[in-house]
């Protein structure tokens, strides 16, 4: 129980389902044909969604909601590429134009996503969506292209293995997947619970201040609260917040997920400076389980980390395997893979002196910073 094949065959269970009349169409399509690869537009929805809810390999990062999301809360233009093989879609490619001052101008599966990446039916598809994306990133004067994706890739470029992702099946019973977590974890939830620790979903606002504090203690810049609010917007269903409140009702800690097909993916979290005392965010990811349980989800994806981190040894504690993530980049106007991430120490000084900057600023400066580090 609990292994990475476990994790997998549940999650392309009820892919495979949906998959199953776009297969049949691909089955009589005329595969002589030429593929065309063009930039969708907002004609291209709904022909978008329903080509990605098909798709057992598709993740929610290749919803047509994060490009609108990724416009309005970042400015990033988006540049959806779709594959068209005699007037069927056999492929999808979503990017997006991050240009800053700070940390250059580059093209990418997606930003502020651990995975999205080419998705096509077939290798002659994905190879369209890479001419077309290199020729569109030349003309853009890109630094680089970047995907990110789940599994390995054929294309041979230049690639970094510092990100990985967890995630972990979960069983109907709650018992089981208490006695899942190991030994010392699961009494830090005992400890939560034994605290008086209740859950609840919550609100934009209570989750907005958990969160702008504790990535601010951190020394790294917030997002805007408008892009959590265009997230539950365009997911609807799909997205809610947890917060998690102390013995007299004060929030101590907060998490906004996804929900995607049988998997639960908890993306941004903020606690409180007493959440450690209280192991309110133990506690929180143990509810944030069983009540996905609850509502018949059967995978718990505890997203993204860097190697050698405190996030990265936090998740390997809960018994959650790390699977490696493929970032590979097309460099163009560059000769190096990119770094931008905290942990590149031409950043250690910008960090420390975030911290000590009042909350006012940062809750302002930030979300212009932010763009860039997706």
């Amino acid at each position: 129980m609990n292994t990475a094949t476990e994790v997998q065959a549940l999650s392309d269970t009820r892919a495979a389902q949906a998959a199953r009349p776009a297969a049949a169409l691909g089955a009589v399509q005329d595969i002589a044909s030429p593929v065309t690869v063009t930039v969708a537009t907002d004609a291209d929805a709904q022909r978008w969604q329903a080509w990605v809810d098909a798709h057992p390999q598709a993740s929610i990062y290749h919803a047509w909601a994060w490009r609108s999301v990724l416009q309005q809360a970042f400015g990033h233009r988006p540049h959806y590429l779709v594959a068209n093989r005699a007037g069927r879609i056999v492929g999808v490619l979503p990017l997006a134009q991050v240009k800053t001052l700070l940390f250059g101008h580059s093209l990418v599966s997606l930003p502020f996503c651990p995975y999205a990446g080419p998705l096509g039916e077939d290798r002659a598809a994905l190879d369209a969506l890479d001419h077309h994306a290199e020729a569109l990133a030349r003309e853009l004067g890109v630094d680089h292209l970047e995907y990110r994706s789940l599994g390995p890739s054929h294309r041979g470029w230049p690639s970094q293995d510092l990100y990985v992702v967890f995630r972990k099946a979960l069983s109907a019973d709650h018992e089981a997947n208490m006695n899942a977590i190991p030994r010392k974890q699961r009494a830090m939830v005992r400890k939560g619970i034994k605290a008086g620790l209740t859950s609840e979903t919550g609100d934009v606002d209570t989750f907005f201040r958990l969160f702008a504090d504790n990535v601010h203690r951190h020394g790294t810049p917030a997002h805007s609260r408008r892009f959590f609010e265009l997230t539950l917007e365009a997911f609807g269903e799909q997205a809610d917040i947890l917060v998690v409140r102390d013995a007299q009702g004060v929030p101590v800690s907060g998490v906004l997920n996804l929900y995607h097909r049988d998997e639960v993916l908890p993306m941004h979290a903020g606690d409180d400076p007493r959440a450690r005392e209280l192991a309110a965010n133990d506690f929180k990811y143990w509810e944030l389980m069983r009540r996905s349980v609850e509502r018949g989800y059967r995978v718990f994806n505890y997203g993204r980390s860097k190697r050698g981190t405190g996030p990265f040894d936090f998740k390997k504690n809960w018994g959650f395997e790390p699977a490696p993530l493929t970032y590979e980049y097309r460099l163009l106007g560059r000769t190096t893979v990119p770094q931008n991430n905290p942990l590149n120490p031409k950043y250690r000084l910008m960090i420390a002196t975030w911290r000590r900057l009042p909350r006012w600023l940062v809750n302002i400066v930030g979300p212009y910073l932010v763009r860039g580090l997706g």
